[in-house]
């Protein structure tokens, strides 16, 4: 059986774009020895001749490889491939098969590598001061904050469409299931297995509204998973619907930040050296859709520094600097098309530093906010190393961290010594915000107690809506599910002092009770995904392998380890197999959705 798979695959590349036979064989034959990472290289080798041969040819090759092997539906494959194709074949074109770009592009695509080391570079920054300024309590009542992330907006999300479905998101009327019966038709408001109804949104925005917040802040991703379908002009106006919702629908400010899918083709962010490419136009629309909250000097920040800025809360000392991490995302393909090693692209770490310079020297407190955690498992090494060193250097400045993009509720903590990861090494919590799009869980969002003279989290509540309420296709009502203080509290041996702040002292003694207490850390898998889909993690690897991810301030110490193929659920560090179409891939299809599956499909086959 195998034998006629790979004939059908060497005639299909041998007719496709005049492709030579020989360099159809030579792929059929390196696709189907690629088990390590030795073998990826050698596969990239008749994979860079086909992307010589031009980006017509490279493209139609995969699509018609991803159809032959069913890896997606006929339409997901033309759709990813001929949008992000092109980017993989520039980068094989400006590469070595054998460097270590390319063990990094083998890591991403086919997971058949191990992230290379960390390329030891210390970052400049000045003196730390001899006598930091001390941040004091004063017992004042905290102030309100909201945090909402990952809103994936189904603008064609569609009522009684089937939930069940072979695409990458469902609840659509896709054109070639007209037709087919509805195994389970999508509720008026929102389901599982898809993104968010313009209505879901709505409702959701107007329950954050009614919190009393001093602001908000929104870590990214407006545009859903449709990432075969995505162009430059969906995106733009997709972006300025939603900044134009958030200005109509709530009063105080929203200070935001770039997801990976705010771009097309999704996840596409080039560096300033890839001079034929550039995502100006999102710097431009979100600068645009941002400016009445930020000023006229931040705003022209996100122009001019990818999308990055910095700006003072209204009515604080606290210092808001958002950094778009998509120029250190393993799904950003530009970032493998040079062989000469870039330890901050597009300068994003610079800025981040010069900002918290700045608020240190002008005796302010700070905030980071970004899209993805310099913690995930999809942070390239590199710079979520070099950012830790920022960390390490204002860990006085900064007093919290809040991200998203994994669309579960969880945290990460960093430590000044990674050797030993104890509370007193203990320096710097970031927040990962649950999702809106209800993929991956009950839709929700966190309000945060923030303490006005420290600007540290006091508690952090999240709130949900929950979809098997009798009520929630006609009036979704967003009620508090849990206090992390109520929650984590009584865990810690001698319980949390009332006036101290949930720091990273305090999160690391959560993660010492979850070692004890296999229950409590059973409890924090149910609140991960808000009860739905909960996660099976028992003791033993799993369960240690989840602790040490909630460690890991910085990708290289959060225990995860590649694995061949990329259908697979991202938790804590640890990978669980899924569904190829599971509602939970944060990252949505991609190019290496299709290239991951190549070597295992051609096993047995």
């Amino acid at each position: 059986m195998r034998v006629s798979w790979l004939f059908a695959l060497a005639l299909s590349l041998y007719h496709c774009g005049g492709t030579q036979a020989s360099l159809a064989d030579d792929i059929v034959e390196a696709i189907n020895n690629a088990k390590d990472c030795n073998s990826c290289h050698e596969l990239l080798v008749p994979l860079t001749g086909l992307a010589f041969a031009g980006d017509s040819a490279f493209s139609s090759t995969i699509i018609q490889v991803c159809k032959i092997m069913k890896l997606e539906d006929d339409d997901v494959c033309e759709g990813l491939v001929s949008e992000q194709g092109p980017i993989i074949a520039h980068d094989l074109r400006s590469i070595s098969p054998f460097g270590q770009t390319s063990t990094k592009l083998c890591e991403v695509l086919f997971g058949l590598c191990q992230a290379p080391a960390v390329n030891q570079f210390k970052f400049p920054l000045p003196a730390a001061p001899t006598n930091p300024k001390k941040w004091t309590s004063q017992g004042r009542t905290p102030f309100q904050v909201a945090h909402f992330s990952d809103a994936h907006i189904d603008r064609q999300y569609t009522p009684g469409a089937d939930v069940q479905c072979t695409k990458p998101i469902c609840c659509r009327n896709y054109a070639d299931q007209a037709g087919q019966p509805i195994s389970v038709p999508a509720g008026a408001l929102g389901s599982h297995n898809c993104d968010t109804s313009t209505g879901l949104a709505e409702s959701m925005l107007r329950a954050v509204s009614t919190q009393g917040n001093s602001f908000s802040i929104f870590t990214g991703d407006v545009i859903e998973a449709d990432t075969w379908l995505v162009n430059q002009t969906g995106v733009t106006s997709e972006l300025t619907e939603f900044n134009q919702e958030m200005q109509t629908l709530i009063s105080t400010p929203v200070f935001p930040a770039i997801g990976n899918h705010d771009t097309a083709p999704v996840n596409s962010f080039p560096r300033s050296t890839t001079p034929e490419a550039t995502s100006q136009w999102v710097f431009d629309t979100q600068a645009s859709g941002w400016s009445k909250w930020l000023g006229p000097s931040a705003t022209s920040a996100v122009q001019h520094m990818s999308g990055s800025y910095s700006v003072v809360a209204p009515g604080t000392n606290l210092r808001i600097i958002s950094m778009n991490t998509i120029y250190w995302y393993r799904v950003n393909y530009w970032l493998f098309d040079s062989d000469d090693f870039q330890p901050d692209p597009n300068g994003v770490l610079a800025f981040v530093a010069q900002q918290l310079q700045v608020a240190e020297t002008t005796g302010q407190r700070a905030w980071i906010i970004a899209h993805m955690s310099p913690s995930a498992v999809d942070a390239l090494h590199d710079q979520s190393n070099y950012f830790d060193q920022i960390v390490q250097r204002y860990k006085n400045t900064i007093a919290a961290q809040f991200y998203g993009h994994t669309h579960v509720d969880e945290f990460a903590i960093s430590y000044s010594d990674y050797n030993n990861r104890i509370a007193a090494n203990a320096v710097s919590i970031l927040y990962i915000a649950p999702s809106l799009t209800p993929r991956d869980g009950n839709p929700a969002f966190k309000i945060y107690d923030v303490d006005p003279d420290t600007y540290e989290i006091m508690d952090s509540r999240a709130f949900i809506s929950n979809l098997t309420d009798p009520i929630f296709q006609t009036n979704p009502q967003w009620e508090q599910y849990y206090s992390a203080r109520q929650v984590y509290s009584p865990a810690i041996p001698g319980g949390w002092p009332a006036n101290a702040s949930l720091s990273a002292v305090f999160w690391h003694k959560v993660t010492e009770a979850f070692e004890k207490d296999d229950a409590l850390f059973q409890k924090f898998l149910e609140l991960k995904t808000r009860g739905f889909d909960m996660e099976v993690c028992a003791p033993g690897d799993c369960k240690t392998n989840a602790i040490c991810a909630l460690r890991g301030g910085r990708s290289e110490d959060n225990c995860h380890v590649a694995q061949a193929g990329l259908n697979l659920r991202r938790g804590f560090g640890y990978i669980r197999e899924e569904s190829r179409h599971a509602p939970n891939q944060c990252e949505g299809a991609h190019l290496g959705t299709v290239f991951s599956q190549m070597p295992g499909k051609m096993v047995g086959l």
